[in-house]
């Protein structure tokens, strides 16, 4: 039953916990390569979604599936949570916690136009002035304020970011097909993607973890952003009344992400990813705007 209370507590949570993982991305970095933390987080996060899936009954749902779903969650499992999340924490490895988070917050924008040729929607004026807002506050971030130079601190870094969005927004345009349930395919996908990342993770960095703040941090990523955040999340769609009123708690996120960044890891926050983070929330504001006017035309004209 729709409950738009429960809806907005659930999404309440979901914000906070997303707004902790900035934080956590880097303190596992301290002592761990990105793919290493990928490993941890990755196991960890099976084993929450398998434990979710048998306290609500559905762990029959895994085994329900058809071969082409199956071969559909192998091929989703390499995009994420492998190659998305290589992108990912391969730019938090480089770039400090305040930009690498702001930067990842415009693959919304990036689905919009993605959703253009390989959806078949349609790109309005406001969906290009929701860009031209929200890449102005990219290149302030990623210039540290520097805009008339055009000179970036760590270019790979911010290649990274911005890859990272283009990786995670193609992803939910290949989930617009997905038939599976939303937590049974998330438990696929990360289940199936997990053997390639140990390997990759044995070739390269090895498999010898060290205790400490680091590996808890990571195991944190892999419980709360990666299982439970995600289950919360589908929680709040499924309760909310009114979708945008809970897509709208977002926005939220980045500036409560800005405080743990400051108090825990101690990053002084430069005024350019101030400035920056407005700009980028303001065109996604744009952008959600053109979203919601067509929700209410499909809705006035159904």
């Amino acid at each position: 039953m729709k409950n738009q209370k429960q809806a907005m507590l659930y999404g309440l949570g979901t914000v906070l916990l997303w707004s902790t993982v900035a934080t956590a991305f880097k303190l596992a970095l301290r002592d761990l390569a990105p793919v290493q933390m990928l490993l941890i987080a990755v196991a960890a996060s099976v084993l929450v979604m398998a434990i979710i899936l048998m306290l609500q009954g559905r762990w029959h749902l895994v085994f329900s599936l058809s071969r082409q779903q199956y071969v559909q969650s192998i091929g989703m499992g390499l995009i994420n949570p492998c190659l998305y999340y290589f992108f990912l924490f391969g730019a938090f490895d480089r770039l400090p916690a305040q930009e690498a988070q702001p930067l990842n917050y415009t693959w919304a924008l990036v689905l919009a136009y993605l959703s253009v040729p390989f959806l078949g929607q349609r790109l309005r004026r406001l969906d290009i002035i929701a860009g031209l807002v929200c890449y102005a506050g990219v290149v302030v971030i990623a210039t540290r304020g520097a805009v008339t130079s055009l000179s970036f601190e760590d270019p790979i870094g911010v290649s990274l970011a911005l890859g990272s969005t283009v990786i995670w927004a193609s992803y939910w345009i290949i989930a617009t097909r997905d038939t599976r349930d939303p937590v049974v395919g998330l438990f696929l996908n990360f289940l199936f993607g997990l053997p390639v990342i140990a390997v990759i993770c044995w070739w390269t960095e090895g498999l010898d973890f060290a205790l400490g703040t680091s590996l808890a941090a990571a195991l944190y990523v892999g419980v709360f952003e990666m299982g439970i955040a995600f289950v919360l999340w589908s929680y709040a769609m499924k309760k909310a009344e009114n979708t945008s009123k809970v897509s709208n708690l977002i926005f939220i996120s980045p500036f409560l992400s800005l405080v743990f960044i400051y108090f825990i890891l101690g990053e002084h926050i430069l005024y350019s990813t101030y400035i920056g983070l407005v700009l980028i929330m303001a065109g996604l504001w744009l952008q959600q705007r053109r979203v919601k006017a067509r929700e209410e035309a499909l809705v006035d004209g159904g």
